[in-house]
Protein backbone atom coordinates (compact mmCIF):
# COMPACT_ATOMS: atom_id res chain seq x y z
CA UNK A 1 0.00 0.00 0.00
CA UNK A 2 2.86 2.34 0.85
CA UNK A 3 4.53 1.59 -2.48
CA UNK A 4 1.31 2.37 -4.33
CA UNK A 5 0.96 5.71 -2.54
CA UNK A 6 4.53 6.65 -3.41
CA UNK A 7 3.99 5.70 -7.04
CA UNK A 8 0.81 7.76 -7.21
CA UNK A 9 2.61 10.72 -5.63
CA UNK A 10 5.52 10.44 -8.08
CA UNK A 11 3.19 10.29 -11.06
CA UNK A 12 1.32 13.37 -9.85
CA UNK A 13 4.60 15.28 -9.47
CA UNK A 14 5.71 14.31 -12.97
CA UNK A 15 2.32 15.34 -14.39
CA UNK A 16 2.53 18.73 -12.67
CA UNK A 17 6.07 19.32 -13.91
CA UNK A 18 5.13 18.34 -17.45
CA UNK A 19 2.12 20.66 -17.57
CA UNK A 20 4.15 23.56 -16.19
CA UNK A 21 6.97 23.12 -18.71
CA UNK A 22 4.92 22.06 -21.76
CA UNK A 23 1.74 24.14 -22.11
CA UNK A 24 -1.22 22.63 -23.87
CA UNK A 25 -1.10 22.93 -27.64
CA UNK A 26 -3.26 25.62 -29.17
CA UNK A 27 -6.48 24.38 -30.69
CA UNK A 28 -7.14 24.80 -34.40
CA UNK A 29 -10.51 26.20 -35.51
CA UNK A 30 -13.19 23.57 -35.96
CA UNK A 31 -14.87 25.50 -38.79
CA UNK A 32 -13.44 27.33 -41.86
CA UNK A 33 -11.88 30.72 -41.08
CA UNK A 34 -10.23 33.57 -42.99
CA UNK A 35 -7.38 35.81 -41.79
CA UNK A 36 -7.03 39.35 -43.12
CA UNK A 37 -5.65 42.78 -42.20
CA UNK A 38 -7.75 45.83 -41.36
CA UNK A 39 -7.12 49.37 -40.09
CA UNK A 40 -10.67 50.01 -38.88
CA UNK A 41 -9.45 50.50 -35.30
CA UNK A 42 -6.86 53.15 -36.16
CA UNK A 43 -3.92 50.99 -37.24
CA UNK A 44 -3.52 47.80 -39.21
CA UNK A 45 -4.22 44.64 -37.20
CA UNK A 46 -4.75 40.95 -38.01
CA UNK A 47 -8.43 39.94 -38.00
CA UNK A 48 -10.29 36.66 -38.33
CA UNK A 49 -13.72 36.05 -39.87
CA UNK A 50 -16.02 33.35 -41.18
CA UNK A 51 -16.02 32.68 -44.96
CA UNK A 52 -19.32 34.59 -45.27
CA UNK A 53 -17.78 37.71 -43.67
CA UNK A 54 -19.46 37.32 -40.27
CA UNK A 55 -17.83 37.46 -36.82
CA UNK A 56 -14.89 39.72 -37.70
CA UNK A 57 -12.58 39.79 -34.66
CA UNK A 58 -9.33 41.71 -34.03
CA UNK A 59 -6.64 39.20 -33.01
CA UNK A 60 -3.53 41.33 -32.52
CA UNK A 61 -4.89 44.55 -30.94
CA UNK A 62 -1.46 46.16 -31.03
CA UNK A 63 -0.42 49.74 -31.94
CA UNK A 64 2.11 48.37 -34.44
CA UNK A 65 1.45 47.53 -38.09
CA UNK A 66 0.35 43.86 -38.15
CA UNK A 67 -0.49 42.18 -41.47
CA UNK A 68 0.18 39.29 -43.92
CA UNK A 69 -1.15 36.59 -41.57
CA UNK A 70 -1.12 32.96 -42.77
CA UNK A 71 -2.40 29.75 -41.18
CA UNK A 72 -0.09 26.87 -40.33
CA UNK A 73 -1.03 23.60 -42.10
CA UNK A 74 -2.56 22.25 -38.87
CA UNK A 75 -4.38 25.50 -38.03
CA UNK A 76 -2.72 25.59 -34.60
CA UNK A 77 -0.51 28.61 -35.33
CA UNK A 78 -0.68 31.88 -37.23
CA UNK A 79 2.42 33.41 -38.80
CA UNK A 80 2.26 37.16 -39.42
CA UNK A 81 4.31 40.26 -40.16
CA UNK A 82 4.70 43.16 -37.73
CA UNK A 83 6.90 46.21 -37.21
CA UNK A 84 6.38 46.18 -33.42
CA UNK A 85 10.12 45.91 -32.83
CA UNK A 86 11.01 48.63 -35.34
CA UNK A 87 7.94 50.90 -35.12
CA UNK A 88 8.75 52.28 -38.57
CA UNK A 89 7.08 51.55 -41.90
CA UNK A 90 9.02 49.24 -44.17
CA UNK A 91 10.89 47.36 -41.44
CA UNK A 92 8.90 44.26 -40.52
CA UNK A 93 9.72 40.91 -39.00
CA UNK A 94 7.92 37.60 -38.47
CA UNK A 95 5.87 36.55 -35.44
CA UNK A 96 3.81 33.54 -34.38
CA UNK A 97 0.61 33.48 -32.35
CA UNK A 98 -2.16 31.07 -31.41
CA UNK A 99 -5.47 31.14 -33.33
CA UNK A 100 -7.09 33.27 -30.61
CA UNK A 101 -4.34 35.92 -30.80
CA UNK A 102 -2.52 34.81 -27.63
CA UNK A 103 1.06 33.62 -27.10
CA UNK A 104 2.68 36.08 -29.53
CA UNK A 105 6.40 35.44 -30.02
CA UNK A 106 9.18 36.30 -32.45
CA UNK A 107 10.28 33.68 -34.96
CA UNK A 108 13.93 34.79 -35.12
CA UNK A 109 16.25 36.26 -32.51
CA UNK A 110 18.19 38.35 -35.00
CA UNK A 111 16.32 41.36 -36.34
CA UNK A 112 16.04 41.58 -40.12
CA UNK A 113 13.46 42.97 -42.52
CA UNK A 114 11.31 39.88 -43.18
CA UNK A 115 7.79 39.85 -44.62
CA UNK A 116 5.30 37.96 -46.85
CA UNK A 117 5.59 34.57 -45.07
CA UNK A 118 4.36 31.22 -46.38
CA UNK A 119 4.42 27.76 -44.76
CA UNK A 120 5.86 24.55 -46.12
CA UNK A 121 3.10 21.93 -46.49
CA UNK A 122 4.47 19.87 -43.56
CA UNK A 123 4.54 22.91 -41.27
CA UNK A 124 8.22 22.48 -40.41
CA UNK A 125 9.64 25.28 -42.55
CA UNK A 126 8.67 28.74 -43.71
CA UNK A 127 9.62 30.90 -46.65
CA UNK A 128 9.52 34.69 -46.74
CA UNK A 129 10.84 37.85 -48.36
CA UNK A 130 13.92 39.52 -46.94
CA UNK A 131 14.37 43.09 -48.15
CA UNK A 132 17.67 44.93 -48.04
CA UNK A 133 16.53 48.54 -48.15
CA UNK A 134 20.07 49.91 -48.49
CA UNK A 135 20.81 47.76 -51.54
CA UNK A 136 17.26 47.99 -52.92
CA UNK A 137 16.96 44.20 -53.29
CA UNK A 138 14.53 41.51 -52.14
CA UNK A 139 15.29 37.79 -51.85
CA UNK A 140 13.26 34.69 -51.01
CA UNK A 141 14.55 32.79 -47.97
CA UNK A 142 13.75 29.42 -46.40
CA UNK A 143 14.14 28.63 -42.70
CA UNK A 144 13.33 25.72 -40.40
CA UNK A 145 11.18 26.67 -37.42
CA UNK A 146 13.09 26.38 -34.17
CA UNK A 147 16.42 26.96 -35.90
CA UNK A 148 18.18 30.22 -36.67
CA UNK A 149 19.69 29.16 -40.00
CA UNK A 150 18.29 30.99 -43.02
CA UNK A 151 18.89 29.85 -46.59
CA UNK A 152 18.64 32.29 -49.48
CA UNK A 153 16.78 30.74 -52.38
CA UNK A 154 16.38 33.32 -55.14
CA UNK A 155 15.91 37.02 -55.81
CA UNK A 156 12.23 38.00 -55.71
CA UNK A 157 9.27 38.51 -53.39
CA UNK A 158 5.75 37.23 -52.51
CA UNK A 159 6.61 33.51 -52.13
CA UNK A 160 3.91 30.81 -52.11
CA UNK A 161 4.90 27.22 -51.24
CA UNK A 162 3.34 24.50 -53.41
CA UNK A 163 1.19 21.88 -51.61
CA UNK A 164 3.54 19.06 -52.66
CA UNK A 165 6.51 20.95 -51.23
CA UNK A 166 8.64 20.83 -54.38
CA UNK A 167 8.29 24.41 -55.64
CA UNK A 168 7.91 27.97 -54.47
CA UNK A 169 6.03 30.36 -56.74
CA UNK A 170 7.12 33.97 -56.41
CA UNK A 171 7.28 37.30 -58.20
CA UNK A 172 10.54 38.32 -59.76
CA UNK A 173 11.27 41.94 -60.69
CA UNK A 174 13.56 42.38 -63.67
CA UNK A 175 13.99 45.45 -65.90
CA UNK A 176 10.72 47.14 -64.91
CA UNK A 177 8.73 43.92 -65.25
CA UNK A 178 7.21 41.39 -62.88
CA UNK A 179 6.87 37.69 -63.67
CA UNK A 180 5.49 34.76 -61.70
CA UNK A 181 8.29 32.20 -61.52
CA UNK A 182 8.50 28.71 -60.04
CA UNK A 183 11.69 27.69 -58.23
CA UNK A 184 12.39 24.08 -57.23
CA UNK A 185 13.14 24.00 -53.49
CA UNK A 186 15.97 21.44 -53.84
CA UNK A 187 17.57 21.98 -57.22
CA UNK A 188 16.92 25.72 -57.55
CA UNK A 189 15.74 25.17 -61.12
CA UNK A 190 13.45 27.99 -62.26
CA UNK A 191 10.72 28.26 -64.86
CA UNK A 192 8.18 30.90 -65.84
CA UNK A 193 4.52 30.34 -65.14
CA UNK A 194 3.46 32.06 -68.37
CA UNK A 195 5.31 32.13 -71.72
CA UNK A 196 8.04 34.69 -72.28
CA UNK A 197 5.83 36.61 -74.73
CA UNK A 198 3.19 37.21 -72.03
CA UNK A 199 3.12 40.77 -70.74
CA UNK A 200 5.25 40.84 -67.62
CA UNK A 201 3.26 42.52 -64.87
CA UNK A 202 2.27 39.50 -62.77
CA UNK A 203 1.93 39.47 -58.97
CA UNK A 204 0.92 37.55 -55.84
CA UNK A 205 0.69 33.82 -56.74
CA UNK A 206 -1.66 31.58 -54.73
CA UNK A 207 -1.80 27.77 -55.04
CA UNK A 208 -4.84 25.55 -55.09
CA UNK A 209 -4.89 22.85 -52.38
CA UNK A 210 -4.21 20.17 -54.99
CA UNK A 211 -1.31 22.13 -56.44
CA UNK A 212 -2.70 21.91 -59.96
CA UNK A 213 -3.61 25.60 -60.35
CA UNK A 214 -2.42 29.06 -59.36
CA UNK A 215 -4.34 32.30 -59.01
CA UNK A 216 -2.46 35.58 -59.46
CA UNK A 217 -3.03 39.22 -60.29
CA UNK A 218 -1.97 40.45 -63.72
CA UNK A 219 -2.02 43.66 -65.70
CA UNK A 220 -2.28 42.19 -69.19
CA UNK A 221 -1.77 45.51 -70.93
CA UNK A 222 1.43 47.11 -72.26
CA UNK A 223 3.13 49.62 -69.99
CA UNK A 224 2.46 53.25 -70.99
CA UNK A 225 5.38 55.32 -72.27
CA UNK A 226 7.64 56.63 -69.53
CA UNK A 227 6.68 60.21 -70.37
CA UNK A 228 2.91 59.52 -70.30
CA UNK A 229 0.92 61.80 -68.02
CA UNK A 230 -0.47 60.73 -64.68
CA UNK A 231 -3.98 60.12 -65.99
CA UNK A 232 -2.67 57.54 -68.48
CA UNK A 233 -0.73 55.72 -65.77
CA UNK A 234 -3.74 55.74 -63.44
CA UNK A 235 -5.94 54.24 -66.15
CA UNK A 236 -3.35 51.55 -66.88
CA UNK A 237 -3.10 50.67 -63.18
CA UNK A 238 -6.84 49.96 -62.93
CA UNK A 239 -6.58 47.14 -65.46
CA UNK A 240 -4.73 44.79 -63.07
CA UNK A 241 -7.09 41.97 -62.17
CA UNK A 242 -7.30 38.31 -61.10
CA UNK A 243 -6.50 35.25 -63.25
CA UNK A 244 -6.20 31.52 -62.70
CA UNK A 245 -4.05 29.08 -64.66
CA UNK A 246 -2.90 25.48 -64.59
CA UNK A 247 0.46 24.74 -63.02
CA UNK A 248 1.94 24.15 -66.48
CA UNK A 249 0.75 27.55 -67.72
CA UNK A 250 -2.21 26.27 -69.75
CA UNK A 251 -5.95 27.03 -69.49
CA UNK A 252 -5.46 30.67 -68.55
CA UNK A 253 -8.74 32.19 -67.32
CA UNK A 254 -9.57 35.76 -66.32
CA UNK A 255 -11.77 35.75 -63.20
CA UNK A 256 -12.50 39.47 -62.66
CA UNK A 257 -13.22 41.92 -65.45
CA UNK A 258 -10.90 44.89 -65.96
CA UNK A 259 -13.65 47.49 -65.81
CA UNK A 260 -13.55 49.33 -62.49
CA UNK A 261 -10.87 49.49 -59.76
CA UNK A 262 -7.94 47.10 -59.99
CA UNK A 263 -8.08 43.77 -58.13
CA UNK A 264 -5.12 42.24 -56.31
CA UNK A 265 -3.91 39.78 -53.63
CA UNK A 266 -5.82 36.62 -54.66
CA UNK A 267 -6.11 33.67 -52.26
CA UNK A 268 -7.66 30.41 -53.43
CA UNK A 269 -9.93 28.55 -51.02
CA UNK A 270 -8.80 25.09 -49.85
CA UNK A 271 -11.46 23.42 -52.02
CA UNK A 272 -10.39 25.48 -55.04
CA UNK A 273 -13.91 26.70 -55.74
CA UNK A 274 -13.55 30.26 -54.45
CA UNK A 275 -10.97 33.02 -54.44
CA UNK A 276 -10.50 36.02 -52.16
CA UNK A 277 -9.22 39.27 -53.58
CA UNK A 278 -8.83 42.93 -52.58
CA UNK A 279 -10.42 45.78 -54.53
CA UNK A 280 -10.95 49.48 -54.02
CA UNK A 281 -14.54 50.55 -53.32
CA UNK A 282 -15.41 54.18 -52.53
CA UNK A 283 -11.75 55.06 -51.99
CA UNK A 284 -11.14 52.20 -49.54
CA UNK A 285 -9.83 48.68 -50.03
CA UNK A 286 -12.33 45.92 -49.30
CA UNK A 287 -12.14 42.12 -49.45
CA UNK A 288 -14.32 40.17 -51.88
CA UNK A 289 -14.99 36.50 -52.48
CA UNK A 290 -15.66 35.05 -55.90
CA UNK A 291 -17.31 31.71 -56.62
CA UNK A 292 -15.21 30.57 -59.58
CA UNK A 293 -17.89 28.32 -61.07
CA UNK A 294 -20.94 30.56 -60.73
CA UNK A 295 -19.21 33.94 -60.96
CA UNK A 296 -21.10 35.20 -57.89
CA UNK A 297 -19.15 37.86 -55.97
CA UNK A 298 -19.63 38.68 -52.29
CA UNK A 299 -18.19 41.68 -50.46
CA UNK A 300 -16.92 40.38 -47.12
CA UNK A 301 -15.68 43.58 -45.46
CA UNK A 302 -17.31 47.01 -45.27
CA UNK A 303 -15.38 48.75 -42.50
CA UNK A 304 -13.57 52.00 -43.33
CA UNK A 305 -9.94 52.45 -42.31
CA UNK A 306 -7.89 55.61 -42.04
CA UNK A 307 -6.68 55.45 -45.61
CA UNK A 308 -6.99 53.61 -48.91
CA UNK A 309 -3.77 51.73 -48.18
CA UNK A 310 -4.79 50.49 -44.74
CA UNK A 311 -8.51 49.72 -45.01
CA UNK A 312 -9.06 45.95 -45.49
CA UNK A 313 -6.70 43.76 -47.46
CA UNK A 314 -5.27 40.31 -48.02
CA UNK A 315 -6.70 37.02 -46.87
CA UNK A 316 -5.71 33.46 -46.01
CA UNK A 317 -8.06 30.49 -45.65
CA UNK A 318 -8.16 27.64 -43.16
CA UNK A 319 -10.52 24.69 -43.45
CA UNK A 320 -10.22 21.78 -40.98
CA UNK A 321 -11.32 19.37 -43.72
CA UNK A 322 -8.09 20.20 -45.60
CA UNK A 323 -5.76 20.58 -42.61
CA UNK A 324 -2.57 18.63 -42.06
CA UNK A 325 -3.34 15.97 -39.38
CA UNK A 326 -1.73 16.78 -36.03
CA UNK A 327 -1.46 13.04 -35.22
CA UNK A 328 -1.45 10.05 -37.60
CA UNK A 329 -4.94 9.24 -38.85
CA UNK A 330 -5.06 5.82 -40.58
CA UNK A 331 -8.39 6.62 -42.25
CA UNK A 332 -6.62 9.31 -44.31
CA UNK A 333 -3.97 6.94 -45.65
CA UNK A 334 -4.52 5.59 -49.15
CA UNK A 335 -1.66 3.06 -49.13
CA UNK A 336 0.54 1.15 -46.71
CA UNK A 337 4.28 1.10 -46.12
CA UNK A 338 4.43 -2.54 -47.20
CA UNK A 339 2.91 -1.67 -50.56
CA UNK A 340 5.37 1.18 -51.08
CA UNK A 341 8.33 -0.98 -50.03
CA UNK A 342 7.50 -3.65 -52.61
CA UNK A 343 7.80 -1.03 -55.35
Amino acid sequence: MKTRRLLTFAISILWALNTSVCPLAAKAPTTPKILFASARDGNRDVYIMNPDGSEQINLTKHPADDQRAVWSPTGEQILFTSNREYKTWGNWDLYLMDPDGSNVRRVFKEKRSRSEPTWSPDGKQISYTHTNWDAGTSHIYIATLGAQEEERLVEGFSPAWSPDGTEIAYTTYIANSRRITLSHTRTGQQKRLLPRKAIAWQNSPSWSALGDKLAFSWNNNPLPPIDADRAVWNKWQTTETIYIVNRDGTALQQLIEEEGPYAQSPALSPNGGEVLYTQEINDRFQIFKLDINSGVRTQLTHAVGLSLFQANAGGDWFDPDYALPVTPQPKLLTTTWGTVKKK
